[in-house]
């Protein structure tokens, strides 16, 4: 392959990239999410027999029995995870997200924009054959969320408000695009839109709040299992009222 036909690769803030590289436990908790993420589509959808349904369930509680079987702290794994990895809705590591998968497009605004496409199924379903409205607009928050860190500026939803233009389908690759319309001090304005092929399916337009390292930092601590969890979260809402 050419340096012409290799494949572009994108970089984004260290919130959002993994730095190292995956180790073997690493890819077999990304093979564990995939099958826990087809098992939670298929049982919602399976017309197996009560019996073939208590079978599974055995086996399932048999896995969750290995898991938990571990010398290791209850949810050290994800806290050592990062970001990418354990994201709800592109982490290969989170059972719970698509995944969607991310790009940005340096095309479009100041700061470039954020391409994710997700294909959302049953499990996600609203109204019959389409998409609830509240995953959609979460999906806008995690695709604003990386836009808005391409300022270089660490930063949370203050406002996330969504227009829905058309309904979004079940088992379609819908094309979602956040990009920063604006910077005004603390204030990161950013806008974006949900498409099924040409059809608009939903915009946004979403506000956002730097805030310095150190409160990242304190939100880190927050999730810490070995730190108390009333003094982890009194630390970091009065370090957000100083700023």
């Amino acid at each position: 392959m050419s340096d012409s036909d290799a494949p572009t690769t994108y970089s984004f803030p260290t919130f959002h990239e993994r730095s190292a590289e995956l180790t073997a436990a690493d890819i077999s908790r990304i093979d564990i999410a995939s099958a826990t993420r087809e098992l939670i589509r298929t049982s919602f959808t399976s017309t197996a027999s009560t019996e073939e349904i208590e079978s599974a369930k055995e086996l399932i509680l048999q896995a969750v029995e290995i898991l938990q079987s571990s010398n290791g702290g209850p949810g050290s794994a994800a806290s050592e995870s990062h970001f990418s990895d354990r994201s709800p809705f592109y982490g290969a590591m989170n059972p719970l997200s698509m995944p969607m998968s991310m790009e940005r497009d340096d095309s479009i605004g100041e700061f470039g924009a954020v391409v994710g496409i997700a294909t959302f199924t049953e499990p996600y379903e609203g109204p019959p054959g389409h998409v609830h409205g509240g995953f959609i607009a979460a999906a806008f928050d995690e695709v604003l969320g990386m836009a808005q860190s391409l300022t270089g500026r660490p930063g949370m939803t203050g406002r996330l408000t969504v227009t829905y233009r058309a309904p979004t389908p079940l088992y379609q690759p819908i094309r979602y695009c956040g990009w920063v319309d604006r910077v005004e001090g603390r204030k990161i304005f950013t806008k974006g839109t949900a498409h099924n092929g040409e059809t608009l399916c939903a915009e946004v337009e979403g506000l956002f709040l730097s805030m310095p390292a150190e409160l990242m930092d304190l939100l880190r601590k927050g999730r810490d299992l070995s730190t108390p969890p009333g003094e982890a979260l009194t630390g970091v809402i009065e370090k957000g009222r100083k700023i």
